[in-house]
């Protein structure tokens, strides 16, 4: 996201520390292995957790510490466990606006895009960062030390593109910039049929926490359960599905839903439609938002009736409340799977022909995944699906998809978790940055970001990238 305080803006706010075997090598996943261990980054954790303001929750290998809402079931632990997160979705860009404001030693450019690295006629060192404005205004940045923090796909494309001394790319002597590619796959696994799903659902639903710094609990593939049946790290979430709505409850719902002030998202999405338009469809946007909030009035005056029409609906579903249940009772539960993808150097970030508005070549996504992901998918749902029914006296239906067999296009899709693509390796035919984050040839070259994970177990990755950038910020301040 190209905005002042990046991916920040719009993340869910899920804090986590990757496990102690996300960083071993693991003999049944081939690349794996970090050249630090958790122990070696658990105070950089530490000081993270004050930058996220959840500073007073403790936690140990994987997982915070913590009241949840409602405890989970408990189960066999050589297959799965619990593990909890905080959340509290601080966005950088404003959180910590003024501070950049007040800094003396720090100057923020806005609008200025860069466009890539010039290096020195030997590629050992960068001479200059370009940069340019959508306006056509073009710069250049000098520094004795330079740090790339663009997200796990634009890191990779601006190394791509800064060729200036040729070989491909800066840092790419031996074509690993871009590969390795990884993010967090998910999809749905199957279903649970059971008289009481919400004895599953319920303490897994992120809903019934409110406010900031609030832990929840996330199913996953033991430790021992992952090295026993040779799984990659794994997560699930059952859902509940809800049954018929009342109609008296439905009018509320569109009635809340029409009355509910946007979110900053949706705020920020209409400034660029704006920004996109001319001036005749600015015009004719006016007229046309004109009339549909006429007939939202409308609308809402007829949902108003609905709902005291309804009022014995509401009483029913506010009572379901005061009971600590749903609105609406659950008929079954979703399972949704999320998943550590495999390092594979078949998946990568290469150049495309397409240019972007500042004239220089956009990225292409090539995203492979191996056996081990596909045997990962099958085994985990069947060992999720069969632990979640034992423990409501269910019974578990398991995605077609999942069948044995099945040449079917696999429903998985990405979460915006992009891995990999600079991988940390003390081998530069191996990796892209060393043990400090700095760039295998270039001296003068950092860094930052998931990127530069090895691997990326399932957990959400910004709390992991905070530490890792702590790292590399007392590493940068010893050497300056």
């Amino acid at each position: 996201m190209r905005a002042f305080g990046g991916s920040s803006e719009v993340w869910g706010g899920g804090c986590i520390p990757l496990s102690n075997i996300d960083f071993e090598t693991r003999d049944w996943v081939p690349h794996s292995g970090w050249p630090l261990s958790y122990e070696q980054l658990l105070p950089y954790y530490e000081r993270a957790k004050t930058l996220f303001h959840v500073q007073e929750y403790g936690f140990v290998e994987g997982s915070f510490l913590g009241d949840v809402p409602r405890p989970p079931p408990v189960f066999d632990e050589s297959l799965l466990v619990n593990r909890k997160f905080v959340s509290n979705a601080v966005r950088f860009g404003t959180e910590y606006l003024d501070e950049l404001r007040r800094a003396e030693n720090i100057r923020v450019l806005l609008h200025a895009s860069l466009v890539a690295f010039d290096a020195s006629p030997d590629a050992r060192a960068v001479s200059q960062a370009r940069i340019a404005s959508l306006d056509g205004r073009k710069g250049v940045v000098r520094a004795k030390q330079y740090v790339l923090a663009c997200g796990g796909i634009e890191n990779a494309r601006l190394l791509l593109l800064s060729d200036s001394a040729g070989g491909g790319g800066l840092g790419n002597a031996h074509d690993v910039v871009g590969r390795y590619f990884m993010d967090h796959p998910s999809g749905r696994i199957g279903k649970i049929h059971a008289s009481d799903p919400e004895i599953v659902t319920r303490p897994y639903d992120r809903s019934a926490a409110k406010g900031t710094g609030w832990v929840i609990p996330e199913l996953c593939v033991s430790d021992a359960g992952q090295r026993s049946m040779r799984l990659l790290n794994a997560r699930a979430r059952p859902v509940a599905v809800e049954g018929d709505v009342p109609k008296g409850l439905q009018a509320l719902r569109r009635l809340r839903q029409g009355l509910r002030r946007p979110t900053r998202g949706e705020r920020q999405a209409a400034v660029l439609e704006s920004a996109m338009d001319d001036g005749s469809a600015a015009r004719d946007g006016i007229v046309q938002r004109s009339r549909a909030a006429d007939a939202t009035l409308l609308g809402l005056a007829g949902q108003a009736t609905k709902v005291a029409l309804g009022a014995g609906d509401i009483a029913q579903a506010w009572a379901r409340k005061l009971a600590d249940k749903p609105a609406v009772a659950a008929t079954a539960a979703d399972i949704d799977g999320y998943f550590e993808q495999a390092p594979n150097p078949d998946s990568r970030i290469v150049l495309g022909d397409e240019l972007d508005a500042l004239g220089q070549r956009k990225a292409q996504v090539d995203w492979r995944l191996t056996p081990l992901d596909w045997h990962t998918y099958r085994v985990s749902a069947r060992i999720f699906g069969a632990e979640l029914a034992r423990t409501c006296s269910g019974r578990f239906e398991l995605a077609p998809w999942l069948q044995e067999g099945d040449d079917a296009t696999p429903p998985l899709h990405g979460t915006s978790h992009h891995l990999g693509t600079t991988r940390m390796d003390p081998d530069p035919r191996k990796g892209v940055v060393d043990l400090h984050s700095r760039v295998h040839g270039v001296d003068n070259l950092y860094v930052a970001g998931s990127s530069v994970f090895p691997t990326g177990g399932w957990a959400f990755p910004t709390f992991t990238i905070v530490a890792m950038s702590l790292r590399l910020v007392e590493y940068l301040q010893a050497l300056l």
